[in-house]
């Protein structure tokens, strides 16, 4: 059919899933098993995506206790996830009470998680992680769960589209009714009529520039906030030292290596190890470079005696228009320091593994040579050059507002992966990866239970449908010229987006920015050009970006209104608060979080071009009935969904 001269195609089902990551496949195989069929699965790009491309020297997946003396439960493990602040209590019980059966599913689709000679899963501590729950495949985790979860979505014949890109949900604000989507290999428009949303489009990582999501990911957390889902605890972020090409974070034994950190002009020249000029000496400044390996997330309650001062010098010197770069290949300080002047922890750790040798590249070698063999796979060689590196943005904590079986405020709209609000401040390293799979099988598993029947009033869709219709064709048709500007103007955006609403945020800055993107938004059909018909996909990226970076830095302007102090990864400027270190601009006087909004979830509402927030109190930890005669009489009833 033709619409406003623009050919439309229309589809029918009952769930839609949006994404093909970790959580989007999981999702898609659960609905199938579980009896329904009248569902399609779509992408944008099949292999692209975070879960598919990132990961880091030993990628984790956290889970329950599956090995050794160490006492651990459901409960614990929920406890745990709860006191990461802003954590809402059921939630936190659902993640720990799949996390067994969630992890022994990938176990059995393929996953090479190691076990001891006696079968035991055994664990490691990661960070925030009180016991041995964390488990590793190696730097590739998350990719080899995409991969076994597809082929599992190919053997079950779950119907797949590829090449669409949703540019609007249809809802009423009450309920959702669908999607449109662009078809990016002809520019033609798919009308999709769904009962159900599940939504696994990943966090909004096209909003930042300095990045370590895969350029392949950018999110769509824009389109659902126009569509009426809430957000929650936008402000939280997890931001870390990561190379920019390829984008990859420098975690683990990269830093536990011990290299030099250099920076140069933009056109290379005038190198120089610029920690030297921050630390007295090279024990102190290389026991805090051995200790961002274990403390990765930048986290303001380390940077006063502690690494993260290490991510806020590379930050000051990026500001100052210099590369950064990691060498691996000659010491620093051109060897003129003592192993034995290292914290007792660095020295132990590099004695037990038999690094204390000459040379980063050495060290790292002996500790962990994948590390080394990953960058050749992307054809930087560490034996001979340079690393580039910045402070990135890593990890959503918050997100689109969700439930205990992870359907949002919008009924119908259920959100899986990260683009699912269920963190908070701090999390366990590897419990997103755990998030995904537990929020997909509950979404899924809801879904076949109550909402396998169209409730849908079809005037209402065809209206809903029609007006959406109208607004995207009048975008693409006013956007269309001979000049172009999309890829600028979002360069230019996000770039903006990092500096000021990244892990350093001022006030001033954010309120500015706002008023810059509020003025975009209004005008975007003026401003706005492409001329080329394969970059209006990135129009209507464009558009999304806009509006998620205004509700997340209004949400962050919020935060500081209602006396929001520095914590998790952010760091407010607060002139009342106390600077570190003299030698630090003023920039980075601030105030740690005192715990008053430990218990409080942010939520934010986007709506005719405004945002208004509330502050509710967490969801406790559920105290149910454990009877069994009980939960099995309820379970046989309605297996518990309600």
């Amino acid at each position: 059919m033709k619409f406003n001269d623009y050919d439309v195609e229309y589809i029918s089902i009952n769930t839609l899933i949006v994404g093909t990551g970790a959580a989007g496949y999981n999702a898609a195989c659960k609905l199938k098993k579980l009896g329904q069929s009248d569902i399609l699965l779509i992408s944008e790009n099949r292999v692209g995506g975070t879960s598919r491309n990132t990961g880091s020297d030993k990628q984790t997946y956290y889970k329950l206790t599956l090995s050794g003396d160490t006492p651990d439960s459901v409960t614990q493990m929920a406890n745990t996830l709860f006191e990461g602040k802003a954590v809402d209590g059921d939630i936190a019980l659902c993640e720990a009470a799949l996390s067994a059966p969630s992890f022994l599913r990938l176990v059995e689709l393929g996953l090479p998680f190691p076990v001891n000679r006696y079968g035991e899963y055994v664990g490691y501590k990661t960070d925030h992680d009180p016991r041995n729950r964390a488990t590793s495949i190696g730097p590739y985790t998350s990719r080899e769960m995409t991969r076994a979860l597809e082929r599992e979505a190919e053997a079950l014949q779950v119907p797949f589209k590829d090449h669409l890109q949703v540019i609007k949900i249809l809802s009423d604000r009450e309920r959702s009714y669908g999607a449109i989507c662009l078809n990016t290999n002809n520019n033609t428009f798919v009308v999709i009529q769904a009962e159900n949303i599940i939504y696994a489009t990943g966090g909004p990582a096209g909003i930042y520039k300095n990045s370590v999501y895969p350029e392949s990911q950018f999110g769509a957390t824009g389109l659902a906030f126009e569509a009426g889902v809430m957000g929650r605890n936008l402000t939280e972020w997890q931001f870390g030292l990561a190379s920019v090409a390829p984008r990859w974070n420098v975690s683990g034994t990269y830093m536990q290596a011990l290299p030099r950190f250099i920076s140069v002009n933009k056109d290379g020249t005038d190198e120089r190890e610029f920690l030297n000029d921050f630390f007295s000496n090279a024990g102190e400044m290389l026991s805090k470079v051995f200790l961002k390996g274990y403390q990765w997330p930048f986290d303001v309650r380390k940077v006063d005696g502690g690494s993260s001062i290490i991510d806020i010098l590379v930050y000051l010197e990026t500001c100052k228009g210099r590369r950064v770069f990691l060498d691996f290949t000659r010491d620093p300080l051109d060897g003129n320091f003592d192993f034995k002047a290292l914290s007792s922890e660095a020295y132990s750790y590099l004695e037990r593994a038999g690094a204390l040798v000459k040379k980063p590249i050495e060290r790292l070698r002996i500790m962990n040579n994948p590390a080394i063999l990953f960058y050749q796979d992307k054809g930087v060689d560490l034996n001979t050059e340079p690393l580039e590196i910045s402070l990135c943005a890593q990890h959503n904590n918050g997100g689109l507002e969700i439930n205990c079986w992870w359907e949002s405020n919008i009924k119908n709209f259920f959100v899986v992966g990260e683009a699912a609000g269920s963190h908070g401040v701090y999390r366990p390293g590897g419990s997103a990866l755990n998030a995904g799979q537990v929020g997909s099988t509950r979404a899924a598993t809801y879904i076949a239970k109550k909402y396998s029947s169209s409730t849908q009033d079809e005037k209402k869709f065809k209206e809903i449908a029609r007006k959406a219709l109208e607004d995207i064709t009048e975008i693409a048709k006013a956007t269309l010229s001979s000049e172009e500007n999309v890829f600028t103007l979002r360069d230019k955006l996000t770039l903006a987006m990092s500096n000021c609403g990244g892990a350093i945020r001022d006030r001033e800055a954010i309120v500015e920015l706002i008023h810059s993107i509020d003025s975009h938004i209004k005008h975007f059909n003026e401003e706005v050009k492409y001329s080329k018909p394969t970059a209006l996909k990135h129009v209507f990226r464009l558009r999304d970006t806009l509006l998620t970076q205004k509700c997340y830095l209004e949400s962050m302007l919020n935060y500081a209104s209602e006396k929001g102090k520095s914590r998790g990864s952010a760091l407010y400027t607060d002139y009342t608060g106390i600077k570190p270190y003299a030698s630090l601009p003023n920039t980075f006087t601030f105030s740690l979080d005192d715990g008053a909004k430990d218990s409080l979830i942010q939520e934010m509402l986007y709506k005719d071009g405004k945002c208004s927030f509330n502050w509710r109190p967490v969801r406790p930890l559920p105290k149910n009935d454990d009877f069994f005669e009980n939960v099995w009489r309820s379970y046989r009833e309605n297996g518990n969904i309600n």
